[in-house]
């Protein structure tokens, strides 16, 4: 009976291990989902250098301002092989912040032009369980 209960409890020890090393892998794949690429920041217009990224892909941009009556923000995206119109990211006259994911890889650059206002954008890498959590914006969306 004693050796029936050693390997019981051998048995449950083996099971906690198993189930504490499958959450630990769980946990660390949504961390690592999303690997910042790029991040641009700054106070004035700009064309920003260029990144690369494979879909897909999110851009988390942010706008404030201490004018808020007087603020303007309009960013878009470019692709950075021919310098061509690729969509426009956000256009306001308020702070705020947004989320976009993109569906197509390539190499790009933002041009920011910016009144009065802070500005940052910040390009992720994700994968495609992550991208499952956003609704995706194609290039016929813009």
């Amino acid at each position: 009976m004693n050796s029936f209960r050693v390997l019981m409890m051998k048995a449950k020890r083996w099971i906690y291990l198993c189930v504490a090393g499958a959450l630990l892998l769980g946990v660390l794949s949504v961390a690592e989902a999303k690997k910042l690429v790029r991040e641009f920041s700054g106070s004035r217009s700009a064309i920003t250098a260029e990144f690369e990224v494979e879909a897909p892909w999110l851009i988390d941009w942010r706008v404030s301002s201490d004018y808020y009556q007087s603020m303007g923000v309009s960013i878009a995206l470019i692709n950075a092989e021919d310098d061509t119109h690729a969509g426009s990211v956000a256009k306001t006259k308020q702070p705020g912040a947004g989320l976009r994911l993109m569906d197509e890889g390539g190499r790009f650059r933002f041009r920011v032009d910016s009144s009065m206002a802070n500005w940052t954008i910040k390009v992720e890498q994700l994968n495609e369980g992550e991208a499952r959590h956003y609704t995706p914006k194609t290039s016929d969306a813009f």
